[in-house]
């Protein structure tokens, strides 16, 4: 039975699907929640893997919110040591810091459904094989990152050129591969969530719900396709599992 430990920002950013795919595996999740308690320590020698989700806070944050160096200085831990890790748009955006790469703003948001497009190493990437031509995933970010020295680019989109990197078993996913119809749902009804979306000009709602009513399916699969591979880094599973359509 593997250990997981996953960073937590807010209640509204959980782990969306990979949480059947993990728990149907028989492994343990340990949840640090920095929202409730912001002063946690961890060690990162004490897992097999780590997922740090996302959140709306900004790794230019680091010096008002403590726990975001506590989580930098825990993923080069987990890349020292050459744990399995994903990083979900703030945590791969932490991740990309955490490896030396310039984190910033982008000239506009992506909050929405976009495209996105393998580059020509992602065709041979255990994780990411599957993204095998540019598809619609939802999205939620005003900033982005460079591609670290040495990482491999994976993906991109129009307004993100580095949407996806892989730095020996770590991976920093820069868009929402884990969202479900129900999550997406909360987001949309979220004050705080619906004012950055208005301030975006981007999307409206019903554009969200519209596109999200003719790609969630799609994007769910992909997800099975993607989380199962890199579940597998951690350790092999008793059983295949998948994940239903929402």
């Amino acid at each position: 039975m593997a250990r997981i430990l996953v960073f937590q920002h807010v209640a509204a950013e959980p782990l969306g699907t990979l949480d059947a795919l993990i728990r149907q595996r028989g492994h343990r999740i340990r949840f640090v929640n920095f929202e409730r308690d912001p002063g946690t320590q961890v060690d990162v020698g004490r897992y097999d893997g780590l997922i740090v989700l996302g959140g709306p806070m900004m790794v230019s944050d680091r010096d008002r919110l403590v726990h975001l160096q506590t989580e930098i200085s825990a993923l080069r831990d987990a890349m020292d040591a050459n744990l399995p890790v994903l990083g979900i748009c703030l945590g791969a955006q932490l991740l990309a810091h955490a490896l030396g790469a310039k984190v910033g703003p982008l000239a506009q948001p992506e909050i929405g459904w976009y495209p996105l497009i393998p580059t020509s190493h992602a065709s041979s990437d255990k994780v990411l094989g599957a993204l095998d031509q540019p598809t619609p995933v939802f999205q939620w970010h005003s900033h982005g990152f460079e591609l670290p020295a040495g990482a491999i680019p994976l993906a991109s989109s129009q307004r993100c050129p580095c949407q996806a990197f892989r730095m020996n078993q770590a991976y920093g996913f820069q868009f929402h591969l884990e969202m479900e119809k129900k999550l997406l749902d909360r987001w949309l009804h979220l004050p705080a969530y619906q004012s950055e979306l208005i301030a975006a000009q981007t999307y409206s709602i019903a554009a969200i719900e519209r596109d999200t009513h003719q790609h969630m399916a799609r994007l769910n699969t992909l997800a099975g396709k993607v989380f199962n591979p890199f579940l597998d880094l951690i350790a092999p599973p008793r059983q295949r599992v998948t994940l239903p359509s929402k």
